[in-house]
């Protein structure tokens, strides 16, 4: 079993930039795929970024260049730092686990919200 736990979302205007975490709980996590996907009002959830265990890094095209997942191994824990914010990130934030060699073994937090307005 794994647990994660988002913090960091907020208000920010646009242009401004945030850091999101997720602290995650359980055995083995190194070897786990974590992934940051938001969920907007009225839209399916959409994978943000997404690191391996080995530290591989994959963004969606909308967040290139300004987005930046990061992994700390000591900590347990996944960062993404987010930059050049826009309304369109607007969404609730939602740290995901999964184990590549067992599919049963996806776990997701509760999610964190971000707005960005003015």
């Amino acid at each position: 079993q794994v647990q994660l736990v988002e913090s960091g979302g907020g208000l920010v205007q646009p242009g401004g930039s945030l850091r999101l975490s997720c602290a995650a709980s359980g055995s083995a996590l190194s070897i786990y795929v974590m992934g940051w996907y938001r969920q907007a009002p009225g839209k399916q959830r959409e994978l943000v970024a997404r690191i391996t265990g080995a530290g591989s890094t994959n963004y969606a095209d909308s967040v290139k260049g300004r987005f930046t997942m990061s992994r700390d191994y000591a900590k347990n824990t996944v960062y993404l730092e987010m930059n050049s914010l826009k309304p369109e990130d607007t969404a609730v934030y939602y740290c995901n686990a999964h184990n590549p060699y067992w599919a049963q073994a996806n776990y997701w937090g509760q999610g964190t919200q971000v707005t960005v307005s003015s």
